[in-house]
């Protein structure tokens, strides 16, 4: 295979058109095998594999820069950037990350697993090369929904304004261009980008400015001609407007097209926005035809195009108990059943909604869903104007994403008191996307905002009275929730009548007590249910609540019990273990040992969910052995004397 030759992007340029176009194909299957396998990324990186190709063979990386917005159309990178022989650990334990990443690769220029940051950093690169009087080409790769977010428009600003050489290609995997449209275009960027055409333009500009007292002003009109014209034939005017040269829009597959427009501009000593324009999934028929499903996917058949962990869900609000669903689904589901007699009720979310498991609300209520694209500041302070006028805003992003939109939920939501209820999904360890994509921080930036109420599961039923009591609540309201198949692992006689700071005892025990968040409390239960088997009695404790925490419960506790260990899925530093640590210290309470089990300072790397927790001591076995350790050291007294 030719994939097998290309140890660099040099090797690119030795291959003719003919050989580029197989190398393409190619790519396609293995990409498309080793996701089936792995999971990842596919119809993004299935779209960009002619641009990616062309990128390579026109530009000299690593010394120019090549930076991949969102990162996780870089798999074709990737193959050609001298991991082809590692391309099997993808997004494995260990293995080569599913997005650019500094430290993995020299090609690697920026590491981006969130949304809309190439061209700011692209921004920033080109200044530091100015500064050092170093010559090379700098490229961000944007796709259209990337280019939704402010930070995105804020980049183009300011490049467009100090007029550096940056070129932006927007990938535009949406829009649909005819043939005619398209035919017009590749032919009118072939003469606006060839050197005849800017040399004429320079020369031209040149002798016109020339002519005595006229000629300052002549040129000046030229210039707004030239826009009128382009303006009239290309649908570039935003960005013309924002100083950069409008290219486009030009066929993303067609590789000696792509080549012969990215070598004109090589040289260009201006900010550039080449348009073009891709199919998502192009090559493999089932992300073709379903590229949102194929975005971000498990383990497929190749053959059937089918999940491995495919299922249909068609329940009720009577049926949402002890079935194969998701927390996302779960909240999707019971948010579109509490609606049905709230029309206060609205969802938003951030180009998420089948992610976030708003598909069912969509359906029902397209007058009461709201998808504002990328834009999560955007998305919190929407939410905030809707609550202001009386409506039940409940805004749906993962964890991750929502660090994004911190300085909206302080200053437009809580400081205001307004009651937006924030259903932060993909809490905790999410998995093999890696430390961009791990929810580890919420708890810890979130719990420091006056008027926040923070509040986190342990189960399914008890995700449905948290919702329903968080659309009761007259203030801003925080539910986080984890990836993966929802826990109905608990009796369902227990009591799950949600009340303000109110935690649950499970069991109860003399020797310690485990004070667990969210789904820690699951793997706490059997590991106390373990040392119960050797004797050692542990209480329990369901928290429910981050904040406002139970400070009464503690102090009650505290009384017969002198060890504490606190278990969550976040960060210790200034996590819901840090919580418990100061509502013992405003109790005066003195004699109390605490050990918190979390995740200690450090970002964490991909691999799959188990092994992540298992990792840091936050599944059964691990907690069961943290306990024995605190409870075994020699500073400790298991038995009292």
């Amino acid at each position: 295979m030719l994939i097998e030759e290309i140890s660099s992007p040099e090797k690119l340029k030795s291959l003719k058109t003919e050989q580029l176009k197989k190398l393409a194909e190619e790519m396609r299957d293995i990409i498309i095998q080793r996701v089936s396998i792995n999971g990842g990324h596919l119809a993004s990186n299935l779209g960009v594999v002619e641009l990616t190709i062309s990128l390579h063979y026109v530009f000299d990386s690593p010394w120019d820069k090549i930076i991949w917005d969102v990162g996780h159309q870089s798999y074709p990178h990737k193959l050609l950037t001298g991991r082809y022989n590692d391309f099997h650990t993808l997004r494995k334990f260990g293995g080569i990350s599913g997005f650019p990443r500094i430290s993995e690769s020299p090609h690697d220029a920026f590491g981006t697993g969130h949304s809309s940051t190439s061209i700011s950093a692209a921004a920033g690169i080109i200044e530091a090369r100015d500064l050092k009087k170093e010559k090379f080409n700098v490229i961000a790769v944007i796709g259209d929904g990337a280019l939704t977010s402010g930070l995105a428009f804020e980049g183009l600003n300011y490049t467009g304004h100090v007029k550096k050489n940056l070129i932006v290609i927007l990938n535009d995997n949406e829009m649909s261009i005819s043939h005619n449209v398209g035919a017009l275009s590749n032919y009118l960027n072939r003469i606006l980008t060839g050197s005849f055409f800017k040399r004429f333009k320079r020369d031209t500009k040149a002798l016109i400015e020339g002519i005595p007292k006229i000629g300052e002003s002549v040129a000046k009109i030229a210039e707004k001609a030239e826009g009128s014209i382009k303006g009239f034939f290309l649908p570039g005017g935003l960005f013309e407007d924002l100083g950069f040269n409008y290219i486009g829009p030009i066929d993303g597959h067609d590789i000696s097209l792509l080549i012969d427009t990215l070598k004109n501009l090589k040289s260009s000593h201006e900010p550039v926005l080449v348009h073009i324009v891709t199919k998502k999934g192009k090559g493999y028929k089932y992300s073709e035809l379903d590229p949102c499903i194929y975005h971000g996917i498990g383990p497929f058949k190749v053959e059937t195009g089918i999940s491995e962990n495919s299922k249909e869900i068609s329940i009720t609000n009577t049926e949402l108990t002890n079935v194969n669903i998701s927390y996302s689904e779960l909240f999707g589901k019971t948010l579109a059943e509490l609606a049905l007699n709230d029309k206060s009720v609205v969802a938003i979310t951030a180009a998420m909604k089948e992610g976030t498991g708003l598909s069912v609300f969509a359906e029902k209520f397209p007058d009461r869903f709201y998808d504002v694209g990328i834009a999560e500041p955007h998305a919190v302070t929407f939410a905030a104007g809707l609550a202001s006028q009386g409506i039940k805003p409940v805004v749906a992003i993962y964890s991750s994403f929502i660090q994004r939109a911190y300085d909206q939920i302080i200053h437009d939501v809580c400081l205001q008191k307004l009651p937006v209820i924030f259903a932060i999904d993909r809490g905790g360890i999410v998995g093999e996307d890696g430390a961009t994509h791990q929810g580890l921080f919420d708890l810890s930036f979130l719990r420091n905002i006056p008027n926040l109420v923070i509040m986190s599961p342990k189960d399914g039923n008890e995700m449905i009275e948290m919702l329903n009591f968080a659309l009761q609540h007259k203030g801003p309201i925080a539910l986080r929730y984890p990836r993966g198949n929802v826990c109905w692992k608990f009796n369902a006689k227990q009591s799950y009548k949600i009340k303000l700071g109110k935690a649950e005892i499970i069991s109860e025990g003399n020797q310690a007590a485990i004070i667990a968040i969210g789904n820690a409390v699951y793997p706490s239960f059997m590991a106390a249910k373990r040392l119960a088997e050797n004797s050692i009695d542990i209480t329990v404790v369901n928290a429910r609540f981050v904040k406002p925490i139970d400070e009464d419960l503690i102090f009650s506790l505290s009384k017969q019990i002198k060890r504490f260990i606190t278990v969550e899925e976040n960060m210790l530093v200034g996590g819901f273990g840090s919580a418990v640590l100061e509502a013992i210290s405003r109790a005066g309470i003195s004699d109390v040992l605490v050990k918190r089990i979390g995740v200690d300072d450090v970002f964490v790397e991909h691999g799959s969910q188990r092994t992540l927790r298992m990792n840091f001591g936050l599944d059964e076995n691990g907690i069961y052995n943290n306990i024995i350790n605190f409870l075994m050291d020699k500073n400790v007294k298991l038995i009292s004397d």
